[in-house]
């Protein structure tokens, strides 16, 4: 009760999601919100959101905002696209790890749609066994690209769980496990929850917010 307690006080300080946070939380999203939230996902390890906006910005400009479009000019020339996505950092890393995700949704399932047609365990599995996605990658992805009912947990999470002592063990399953148990399985409060604790975290609002 307390978790979610804390989410109703949460909620009632910051009100509903805004900024890029607004198409991360919303409800019904189009096929290319959703694969923009998926490159978002992968650009964002290690960064900062004006890093990750302005590689977006360049994949737009390249006609390449889309799984599709990372996946025909990395087939083509990767050198291209880690010049597209270089504002991000680590560039050369997160060009091989869209390129690859980009690869395996293509070739074994045709679109992100048919991808996370799939149960929640079977998506969640399949992104764990690429390289460089990891669980929180993994399950941001599958929470706001794919509206599924998994938890995010990340640094924020656990200092939001030290700060408020909901628990003395910080493993990701652990969290994860307490978070779910704690809350109503449903995707509208667990991405506005997340959401809130990383605004929280940084001690902002929705207006200032810059990174995820």
């Amino acid at each position: 009760m307390k978790i979610y307690q804390l989410y109703l006080g949460l909620l009632k300080k910051y009100g509903k999601p805004a900024r890029f946070w607004r198409k991360w939380c919303k409800r019904k999203k189009n096929t290319q919100e959703r694969e923009e939230i998926v490159l978002g996902a992968i650009l964002t390890q290690r960064t900062n959101w004006k890093n990750v906006e302005l590689a977006l910005k360049n994949l737009r400009r390249a006609k390449a905002l889309s799984i599709e479009g990372v996946y025909r000019i990395g087939k083509k020339n990767l050198k291209l696209l880690e010049t597209l996505i270089k504002p991000s950092g680590f560039y050369k890393q997160k060009t091989k790890r869209l390129f690859q995700f980009s690869k395996f949704i293509i070739e074994n399932h045709c679109s992100l749609e048919r991808f996370l047609e799939q149960d929640l365990e079977i998506c969640r599995e399949q992104l764990l066994e690429l390289s460089g996605i990891g669980p929180e990658t993994a399950d941001s992805i599958l929470l706001y690209a794919g509206d599924k009912p998994v938890f995010v947990i990340d640094e924020y999470t656990r200092r939001f769980v030290k700060k408020h002592n909901l628990s003395d063990k910080f493993s990701y399953h652990y969290l994860q496990d307490l978070f779910e148990k704690s809350l109503p399985k449903d995707v509208k409060i667990y991405q506005d929850f997340h959401a809130m604790i990383v605004l929280d975290g940084k001690g902002t609002s929705w207006d200032l917010v810059t990174k995820i």
